[in-house]
């Protein structure tokens, strides 16, 4: 046997999970293939919002992903100009930080007991009075207070696609878009590659990096298919000045998150609803948003509204990645990313990659495993 047909790394899914992994092991050395049933980078990462908010998105009984998205976000600095530099595509990783507001006496009380949780679990946050909330963003309606994280940072996720679609070819990796994989091959309890475009592919691993369609891609069985479902988000896109935005900072508050670009598009996310593949952009998504921006953003009502989108997140059983290797031979996981898709990006190429490479198995990979849900 050809020893780089039997070398050969498959990856079932070109958003920036996939393409990130690919572009590790493609810079490494290792053949890899890409396959995408549409364009490349068009799916949840082309509609994420790409916060990278390990400290504002902790929920109680969800402790247990830190350690996971804390890596992920050191990782972020030097994978973005690793990236930037292979690409030679700017991927605006911004480090503004992250405001989290209450508007009222109500939200102040909800948001200081999330800030006890996350004190309780060593984060880098703090408080921020009125005063201090105004001094940071002007134009915020008037906040009882804030929960500062200046750790949670942003990048353009539509740019980190495009950068991961130019630097991961050009280490050597192959994608083949608009070319659905048919069926995972298995033979003798191992992989032995996969069909696709009426022709089978040879290889020594398939990683099954497909997002909300990962659990229905042809040849698993209810063994190796993982739990994981489409969880729908309507977003939409409004444009400040570039020079003169309206917001710098990432915030939240009840109900909605606001994004600045650094080209003056004001990103406002998301819904989430559990109503499968469902695309359709309805009255009462836009309007929530919309209510929720303007509370909390007043000066939005002057602003053009100029694209309105929906994504799947990919949301497993206990909304947790799933990383790593499964009930069969040369199976492996990264999927089931849920709403942490983008900032898990770096951490999940990282262990997936060496775990391929070298066999290395990370500690902080285990609590992720498939076999969890067994």
């Amino acid at each position: 046997m050809n020893t780089r047909v039997s070398e050969s790394v498959i990856i079932v899914g070109a958003g920036v999970i996939g393409l990130s992994l690919a572009w590790l092991l493609a810079r490494a050395g290792r053949p890899v293939v890409v396959f995408d049933k549409a364009e490349a980078g068009q799916g949840a990462s082309h509609a994420a919002a790409g916060m990278l908010a390990a400290c504002t998105e902790l929920e109680p009984g969800e402790e247990w992903l830190l350690s996971l998205n804390r890596r992920s976000q050191q990782l972020w600095p030097t994978f973005a100009a690793e990236l930037e530099s292979a690409s030679g595509i700017a991927v605006d990783l911004r480090e503004e930080g992250t405001l989290h507001v209450a508007l009222n006496a109500d939200e102040q009380g909800k948001l200081r007991h999330h800030l006890a949780l996350q004190e309780k679990a060593d984060l880098p946050v703090e408080w921020l009075s009125p005063a201090e909330v105004r001094a940071r963003e002007p134009f915020l309606a008037n906040a009882t207070g804030a929960i500062w994280s200046p750790q949670d940072h942003q990048v353009d996720n539509r740019k980190l696609a495009a950068a991961l679609r130019v630097a991961a070819p050009r280490a050597g990796a192959v994608v083949h878009e608009h070319t659905p994989v048919d069926k995972i091959v298995v033979a003798d309890g191992r992989i032995t590659g996969i069909e696709a475009g009426g022709a089978f592919h040879p290889a020594s691993v398939v990683v099954l990096a497909a997002g909300a369609w990962s659990r229905s891609i042809g040849g698993l069985t209810q063994e190796t298919r993982p739990p994981v479902r489409p969880v729908k988000g309507q977003m939409l896109a409004l444009s400040m000045p570039a020079d003169a935005p309206l917001l710098r900072h990432v915030v939240w508050a009840a109900g909605i998150y606001l994004v600045p670009r650094v080209d003056g598009r004001l990103i406002v996310g998301a819904t989430a609803e559990e109503r499968g593949f469902d695309g359709s952009i309805t009255a009462g998504g836009v309007l929530s948003l919309l209510q929720n921006a303007w509370r909390a953003l007043p000066g939005i009502e002057e602003l053009p509204l100029i694209e309105t989108w929906t994504g799947f997140r990919p949301g497993s059983r206990d909304d947790a990645p799933i990383l790593g290797e499964g009930p069969v031979e040369g199976l492996v996981y990264a999927t089931g990313h849920h709403r942490n898709g983008i900032l898990q990006t770096p951490v999940t190429a990282d262990i997936v990659s060496r775990l391929i490479l070298e066999g290395a198995r990370d500690p902080l990979a285990e609590p992720y495993a498939f076999g969890r849900f067994k």
